[in-house]
């Protein structure tokens, strides 16, 4: 570490189990991706290698998928209450190039998340649950005489529509934690410089530093 590094502040943006969390999720949606090519087109198949073959491949897809739909779901759990949109996000899209420009002076002050965030999180919810209804429709291990022939191919559309848009969602996602420089350590160390803080969410940077210093202003109350 140089010493321009050993000078910077950091503080917490996620704790140890909600990283765990995302990193299951994140594996999950990986292997459902090369696995679902895998079927989707003969030009993929040979990605079934991964998983012991093709009857592997379509056996353990749905299972990986209850896994990620439970991740996913304690996601959710965690991270909702500071996804509801409001009146900054509106504005943060209007200066969408102000956003693509890295000119966050045009910017309003923002909480946790910004509108791009949001809108990941909220679109990969629907999508889950989308896929998630679909791939039990078309599960025909478990529900084959559930439904009608058609309605399963029905679904197989839907569920691979789906599919296309989620990771189309998360490779845009992937792009943006990489492209706003400090971002990943959020997720690999559970910490932020105050600069990038300040810079990127000054809202939920000021909420913090409040709160910081009234539990400092209790403990030493307390003592």
């Amino acid at each position: 570490m140089n010493e321009r590094e050993s000078d910077l502040v950091y503080i917490p943006r996620y704790g140890g189990i909600t990283r765990v969390n995302h990193w299951i999720t994140a594996l999950c949606f990986i292997l459902l991706t090369l696995s679902g090519l895998a079927m989707f087109h003969p030009v993929f198949f040979w990605l079934s290698s991964l998983f012991g073959g093709g009857q592997w491949t379509r056996a353990v897809h749905p299972w990986i998928g209850l896994v990620l739909v439970v991740s996913y779901a304690l996601l959710f759990g965690r991270f909702a209450a500071s996804n509801w949109p409001n009146r900054d996000d509106v504005l943060w899209s209007r200066h969408i190039m102000d956003v693509i420009n890295n000119r966050e002076e045009n910017l309003p002050e923002l909480g946790k998340y910004n509108a791009g965030q949001k809108g990941v999180f909220w679109s990969q919810a629907a999508l889950i649950l989308v896929l998630l209804a679909t791939g039990l429709v078309i599960w025909d291990w478990y529900f084959y005489g559930l439904t009608t022939i058609p309605t399963k191919r029905i679904a197989v559309l839907i569920h691979s529509l789906a599919a296309v848009l989620a990771i189309t969602v998360i490779i845009v996602h992937i792009y943006s934690a990489i492209w706003v420089k400090g971002t990943m350590r959020a997720m690999t160390r559970g910490t932020v410089t105050i600069g990038w803080a300040y810079r990127h969410h000054r809202r939920w940077l000021r909420d913090y530093l409040t709160e910081t210093a009234a539990s400092a202003q209790r403990r030493s109350g307390s003592d």
